[in-house]
């Protein structure tokens, strides 16, 4: 979602500078890729770029594409095929063994439905969505983003007859959490669908304003999160302290929790370095279906701090020591540590190295199923 943010960000930038653009999407891939289906980039007419396609080899050569197709003022479809040895023919050298399409958009704002427009719906509420693209890897016919669907309302560009077997499609795909692939017969010819799914960002609460909380704010905005910072004291818990903050909460433990709408991407830190604080907070969470509870400090005060309220079945619940075994001391390092464990347990990773991993990082099939 960060990088949707990013491009929606400079879209609005561009169209009050008057300039054109066109977004170019990774719809599909097969075999090995930097950047999966859903990675995207926003073109400018003058070449600023925003968001990425790939590890930057690819994105000399889409800009000239995306320029291509806001001055011919149509959807293209690009193929790099980099299972050919011969990748310098592309002038890309791209090295990753995989053939990667690339759907650009060029973007009219007078047309409602734009893909910006998608992506502003995707962006406008903290649920889980769905946005569905048509493309056709043998016809110049490319229909580009098309749809958003969410569980109860949907915002789609056409009204053909497969309109209700995407939606049902989509459906699915929220139900399961899985971005997929399908084939329509759309408007008299094949075209391949891109149904992607894109969950919200992690909403960061971050129960403790001293300093050490500030490089763990900084860090989590990096990665697009949604942060709140919330303290009992007045003197820490201020917007100057936590610039990147989506919220700064003067707060007791009993007047937080009211004020956070819990969901599946929700994490709590607690590092007040106030014990009564941290215990009464833990009191309450252990009620709600939070999905992360972590807890700064060694294990034997988590263990008190259970005990205390009668609760030592949950200790498996909560991740305390927090955080990765990275060797952490500083505030930042530690800061790190925290965050890949939150990232690796919302993405339901091993958190161990990838030189240890048995099969690819990211794997496709021939059919560019993920």
């Amino acid at each position: 979602m960060k990088e949707i943010v990013d491009i929606l960000g400079a879209y609005q930038k561009a169209l009050a500078d008057n300039k054109k653009s066109a977004l170019a999407t990774v719809v599909k891939v097969e075999g090995s890729s930097y950047r999966r289906p859903g990675a995207r980039m926003l073109v400018t007419d003058d070449g600023l770029l925003t968001g990425a396609i790939s590890g930057g080899c690819l994105e000399g050569d889409a800009l000239r594409k995306a320029l291509s197709a806001i001055h011919q003022q149509e959807n293209k479809l690009v193929t790099y095929d980099t299972t050919d040895e011969d990748d310098a023919k592309f002038g890309v050298q791209l090295g990753c063994n995989g053939i990667v399409h690339i759907l650009f958009e060029p973007i009219f704002p007078e047309d409602k439905f734009n893909p910006i427009e998608i992506l502003k719906a995707a962006n406008s509420r903290r649920e889980n969505c769905v946005i569905a693209t048509l493309f056709s890897i043998e016809s110049k016919k490319q229909p580009g983003s098309i749809m958003l669907f969410r569980e109860k309302d949907s915002f789609e560009k056409i009204t053909d007859e497969i309109l209700g077997s995407i939606k049902n499609d989509a459906f699915d795909v929220l139900k399961l959490k899985l971005s997929r692939f399908e084939n329509y017969a759309f408007e008299g010819e094949d075209c391949d669908a891109f149904l992607e799914f894109i969950p919200p960002p992690i909403q960061l609460i971050i129960a403790g304003a001293g300093n050490d909380a500030q490089p763990l704010a900084e860090m989590a905005n990096i990665l697009g999160w949604e942060i709140t910072v919330a303290d009992g004291r007045q003197t820490h818990a201020s917007q100057q302290r936590f610039p990147k903050a989506k919220r700064v909460l003067v707060a007791k433990p009993e007047q937080l929790l009211p004020q956070i709408e819990i969901d599946e991407l929700t994490a709590f830190v607690l590092m007040t370095h106030n014990y009564n604080y941290d215990t009464a907070l833990l009191s309450l969470l252990l009620k709600t279906q939070a999905p992360y509870i972590g807890t700064l400090g060694p294990k034997k005060k988590l263990i008190r701090m259970l005990e205390e309220l009668n609760q030592t079945e949950n200790e498996l619940r909560v991740n305390g020591p927090i955080g990765l075994d990275i060797g952490a001391e500083t505030a930042e390092e530690i800061a790190i540590s925290i965050i890949a464990e939150i990232q690796a347990t919302f993405a339901g990773a091993s958190a161990g190295m990838l030189k240890e991993k048995k099969n690819p990082i990211h794997y496709y099939d021939l059919k560019g199923n993920s």
